[in-house]
């Protein structure tokens, strides 16, 4: 068994609107440090595959056909093995 951590991000050319909320957000609160903010998503998959290639192949069509837009955002992924 496998766990799947899953991080969906932005294009670089793509706007981020709530990473611009984000920033202005931290200045308001005193944080002028920021430079820019980009927002993403982060989602925990558990796969029940023994082999990882297998896991890491499954996993990747996942992103591919619903976790990420493939127009407009970049996915990565790490496989944790779980020991029973």
């Amino acid at each position: 068994m496998y766990l799947a951590k899953i991080y969906v991000t932005l294009k670089p050319t793509v706007n981020d609107p709530q990473g611009l909320t984000i920033k202005g957000g931290l200045h308001t609160l005193g944080f002028d440090s920021v430079q820019s903010v980009r927002s993403g998503k982060y989602i925990e998959v558990r796969v029940d595959i023994s082999d990882r290639a297998k896991a890491e192949e499954q996993v990747n069509e996942m992103c591919d056909r619903l976790l990420a837009n493939p127009v407009i955002e970049d996915f990565r992924f790490e496989l944790e093995e779980i020991k029973s």
